[in-house]
């Protein structure tokens, strides 16, 4: 049971409208810790109060300046559109009595609060309707940030780099803390798969450097479940803006098909259970296209489906390493379960390789409908 007491003495800290008289829990989300705060008057706004986890975003001001300045350039293109409702469709953090959009309060921590979006629904289930909704809601996202004047700084460093994911798996095989390499032919298996591809899955990385690729302002976190739903199931914003960075679209485009596309649980360690939903890949490609088309360079579109390939294959890379190190980072019920994750992404890698023809065959037709 959280002793309100103090969260409303953080509460404070803020310049809210109202009187707070009641916190509770809010959501089930992983990474920070998230409270309604409930106002006495009814004229006034509820809000959002999130602890934010230091252990993942080591960097607070720069997480919440990004923050601020990507929630302003939205609000500004929207009504400049004409856009009804602006405050339902972009979130709104509230300051400090010292100016900032965090506080830190005498234990340490860092809190933020934002203007809380009342008669919303989130998603939990991928359909080709909600796959279609989401394409264009983060497409749109990309396509509204393309001219952001300045640069957000890397919430997490390295966060889609492949090539600092393989040299950490590298490292890892190099001292085999937990014998997982050693006593496991398996593991050796797949470590002589993931090597054999190294190269051409960190082709994005050989081609950024050479100039050839652009990094865009990405979410980098793309499910269904970071999109506020109005009550009638139409879009009004995308939330969870913790790691909105620059990236390659792919960020965007590749990891929302990685655990959409999936027929099973990413943790299913049945390999014949694993399969593509087609539906899936062409309704989000469709929802994509329609709103990303607009700035997407001929090099961007044409990589699409290797970027389908390349985040089972990088969070295959990743499970493998918690795996060998002895499963730090991902909670495990057994102890093979990062194994059968990496298994499962591994499986999902093929599968999206041998399909790549056909992406980039649908991909192009859907193209050409978007283009004038």
């Amino acid at each position: 049971m959280t002793d309100i007491n103090p969260l409303l003495a953080v509460v404070a800290a803020f310049a809210v409208k109202g009187t707070p008289c009641q916190v509770q829990p809010l959501g089930n989300g992983l990474i920070n810790d998230t409270f309604l705060v409930k106002t006495e008057e009814n004229a006034q706004p509820d809000y959002v109060l999130q602890r934010i986890n230091q252990h993942v975003f080591t960097d607070v001001a720069l997480l919440q300046r990004n923050i601020e300045m990507v929630t302003q350039h939205l609000r500004h293109k929207y009504a400049a559109r004409g856009v009804q409702d602006v405050g339902r469709r972009v979130l709104r953090f509230l300051y400090t009595r010292d100016g900032t959009t965090y506080h830190r309060d005498d234990d340490g921590n860092y809190w933020r609060m934002s203007v809380y979006i009342p008669r919303t629904q989130t998603l939990e289930t991928v359909t080709p309707q909600s796959a279609t909704s989401a394409g264009n809601a983060f497409g749109q996202f990309e396509a509204d940030l393309v001219d952001l004047p300045a640069q957000p700084g890397e919430t997490i460093p390295n966060f889609h780099n492949l090539c600092y994911r393989l040299q950490q798996l590298h490292e890892v095989v190099g001292s085999d803390p937990a014998g997982r390499v050693r006593d496991n032919a398996d593991v050796r298996k797949m470590l002589d798969e993931i090597h054999s591809d190294s190269h051409d899955m960190t082709l994005a990385e050989r081609m950024y450097a050479e100039g050839k690729l652009p990094k865009r302002i990405c979410h980098c976190d793309t499910k269904v479940n970071n999109i506020l739903f109005d009550e009638q199931g139409e879009v009004l914003c995308v939330v969870d803006l913790d790691t909105v960075m620059p990236s390659y679209i792919f960020s965007d485009y590749g990891d929302f098909l990685r655990s959409a596309v999936n027929t099973t649980a990413e943790d299913d360690g049945d390999m014949s259970h694993v399969g593509f939903r087609d539906d899936i890949f062409q309704a989000f490609t469709t929802g994509y296209l329609h709103s990303a088309s607009s700035f997407l360079s001929p090099v961007e579109v044409e990589m699409l489906p290797y970027a389908v390939a390349l985040f089972p294959y990088m969070q295959a890379v990743r499970f493998l390493w918690d795996h060998i190190s002895g499963d730090h980072y991902w909670k495990c019920r057994y102890s093979d379960h990062n194994l059968d994750r990496a298994r499962n992404q591994m499986q999902l890698y093929r599968i999206a390789k041998q399909k790549h023809d056909d992406m980039a065959a649908f991909i192009h037709k859907t193209l050409k409908q978007h283009t004038p």
